[in-house]
């Protein structure tokens, strides 16, 4: 036989079979891991809401209370809404005055503390100079040094200076306690923003001046009010610094008020009226809070990513 007379091969191979995917080993033991830990962090989350929740609810719903209730039933809820407790703490406790006082100088410190932390975040972050890292972090030990331990020279500095007892003096030693967290804070933002639009700007004939409060102060918005809410809790409660600072009872901010509204009931016990300026004293920083919490975080995350 010739070769050509072979029979043709058949070339066509047969499918091969499937294979099947078997499942990953511990597979379902990691999507149960992921489920316990989701549940338990929401368990945690939970009941820290409620440690955190249920004394200010109790406190705002002990401010409309008789002070029988208060004591009798603290966990009832009031049969009718004493609105006078309010008015009481505001007018017979001179709340209004605290609180008037608080709002001047929390509002004068807020605004000097931004002003100025922001030029000295700015000029620390986008300008090399001889001596940038050593004050950059003269601000940083700044924020390690206890306010205590500078309590009694403060004292003296400011006796000298004839600015106890007077409201912007307590503004100007708010500013000096806040600035090195605020310089901190916003150094790292400034230095995460672009600065090809600074540079456009100073191509187009801007000055440094107008560069910083028209570009890139706006662009700093975020980190900007995140650092004011910061600063604002910790200036609205302050307590040591006004009572060491600002004895004289005309000048007495929120804190010290509070704490004369305690001892001075002496054994008469008007805890409704206490709550009630418990609550005026909370309300502006729940409310600061509640206003610009979207803010805060985009603040807190913007720094992190380029």
């Amino acid at each position: 036989m010739k070769a050509t007379d072979i029979p043709p091969v058949d070339t066509v191979k047969e499918p091969a079979p499937a294979v099947s995917k078997a499942p990953a080993p511990g597979g379902k033991e990691k999507s149960s891991e992921g489920k316990v830990l989701n549940v338990f962090s929401h368990g945690v989350l939970v009941i820290w809401a409620i440690l955190v929740v249920m004394p200010l609810l109790w406190a705002i719903m002990a401010s409309f209370k008789t002070d029988d209730s208060i004591l009798s039933t603290p966990w009832a809820l009031p049969d009718k809404l004493h609105f006078e407790n309010w008015s009481r703490a505001w007018g017979q406790a001179h709340m209004s005055d605290y609180f008037l006082n608080t709002i001047l100088v929390v509002g004068g410190s807020l605004i000097g503390t931004l002003l100025l932390g922001s030029m000295a975040a700015y000029v620390l972050a986008r300008f090399d100079f001889p001596g940038n890292r050593f004050i950059y972090y003269l601000f940083i030990g700044g924020m390690s040094f206890p306010i205590i331990l500078a309590l009694v020279p403060l004292f003296f500095v400011m006796n000298n200076m004839g600015l106890l007892n007077t409201r912007h003096g307590l503004i100007m030693v708010y500013i000096a306690y806040s600035l090195p967290f605020t310089v901190f804070f916003l150094t790292s933002f400034f230095r995460s923003l672009p600065s090809s639009v600074a540079e456009a700007a100073m191509l187009d004939g801007a000055s440094h001046t107008r560069t910083f409060f028209q570009v890139m102060l706006p662009m700093a918005k975020p980190g900007l009010i995140s650092v004011g809410i910061f600063n604002f809790l910790g200036q609205w409660n302050q307590y040591l610094l006004p009572t060491v600072l600002n004895t004289d009872p005309k000048y007495r901010v929120l804190s010290q008020g509070l704490v004369e509204l305690a001892n001075g009931q002496g054994y008469k016990g008007d805890w409704s009226g206490l709550f009630a300026g418990l609550v005026m004293a909370m309300l502006p920083v729940l409310a600061a809070y509640i206003i610009f919490q979207r803010q805060v975080v985009a603040g807190l995350t913007a720094g992190a990513v380029k």
